[in-house]
């Protein structure tokens, strides 16, 4: 009969212990994970301008967007790191199924028989100067008015129009 032999190898990992943070910009929404000594080092002197193409929602209705709640993130994430809130620039362009999410809640209560969850977050992403922008390609579709929206929301010609401009502003698009 053959030996047989068996190699066991362990490898032994340091626990890692990961807490989620609230954020020092938008407390109540963007949690975000500490990354301890990453290897790609987060720049801390440029401006960080982004723009988040959100073009979908999630069919839920009573649950915040979760591509809008990004932008929370985003902004909660890098200045816990460390990146200066004035180097942060960020907007969102609103087109498709998530331009229901941008809805004020009378309208919004019309269509789902809630308020709209979203509002409370748009607030304070306006607040902290992220730019909502609402394709108007998109709203004639759907014959969303401007009176049917929150009143932090821009009207542009069409998502493309605001996503080009944008980035001639350069703004980095983030398409998920």
């Amino acid at each position: 009969m053959k030996n047989k032999i068996s190699t066991y190898i362990l490898i032994l990992l340091p626990l890692c212990i990961f807490s989620q943070n609230k954020g020092q910009v938008i407390s109540e929404f963007g949690k975000t994970y500490e990354v301890s000594a990453p290897g790609f080092k987060t720049d801390l002197q440029h401006e960080l301008k982004v723009v988040f193409d959100v073009g979908r929602n999630f069919d839920d209705s009573t649950k915040v967007n979760p591509l809008i709640h990004t932008a929370a993130r985003y902004l909660n994430m890098h200045v816990d790191a460390g990146v200066a809130f004035k180097n942060l620039k960020v907007a969102l362009v609103i087109h498709g199924s998530a331009a229901n999410d941008i809805l004020n809640n009378t309208k919004y209560n019309s269509i789902y028989g809630i308020d709209n969850p979203n509002a409370p977050l748009i607030a304070q992403l306006s607040a902290k100067g992220v730019q909502i922008i609402l394709c108007g390609q998109t709203a004639a579709h759907r014959k969303i008015l401007n009176d049917d929206t929150l009143p932090e929301i821009k009207m542009a010609l069409s998502a493309m129009t605001a996503l080009v401009q944008l980035q001639n502003e350069n703004y980095r698009l983030i398409n998920f």
